[in-house]
């Protein structure tokens, strides 16, 4: 009988899970995959939209310092190069330029930003065209322009 109730006691205090034990923790698990995993897909587009936003917002302040330095804004010819290097004939441009990031001439997407000067909804126009790359779209693919940033 001492025999029995030490194995008993042995089996309780023995660390470690049944395997019924770990196939409810898998199901479970598998469970909140199923319903959680679509709310987060969508994420990754999520935040390269909000990165063009930022983006955006970055290029037009540093637009607007290139123009209280040098008294005007980057021809659409010069572009937003203009910010990392200063283009021929330009006087008073700041050594060092605007941004100091080359990723910011490109959106998330890896396209380059549209940028007109004088631009058609006021003195500049920024754009990206989203993840496709093209004009219009709705989505992951809609245009995020500056004029509409608010």
């Amino acid at each position: 009988m001492f025999l029995s109730l030490s194995k008993t006691s042995d089996r309780m205090n023995s660390k470690g899970f049944t395997l019924i034990e770990l196939m409810v923790v898998i199901v479970i698990l598998s469970i909140l995959a199923v319903y959680m995993a679509p709310r987060l897909i969508g994420r990754d587009d999520q935040a390269r939209q909000l990165r063009a936003r930022v983006d955006i917002e970055a290029l037009e302040t540093a637009l607007k310092l290139y123009r209280l330095d040098t008294g005007s804004y980057p021809t659409t010819q010069q572009g937003l190069e203009a910010l990392i290097q200063q283009p021929e004939g330009v006087r008073n441009w700041r050594e060092g330029g605007y941004i100091d990031k080359r990723r910011l001439l490109k959106d998330p997407w890896g396209n380059d930003y549209v940028y007109l000067s004088p631009g058609t909804h006021g003195d500049f126009d920024i754009i990206s065209y989203g993840a496709d790359g093209q004009p219009g779209g709705e989505g992951v693919n809609a245009d995020i322009r500056n004029w509409e940033i608010e």
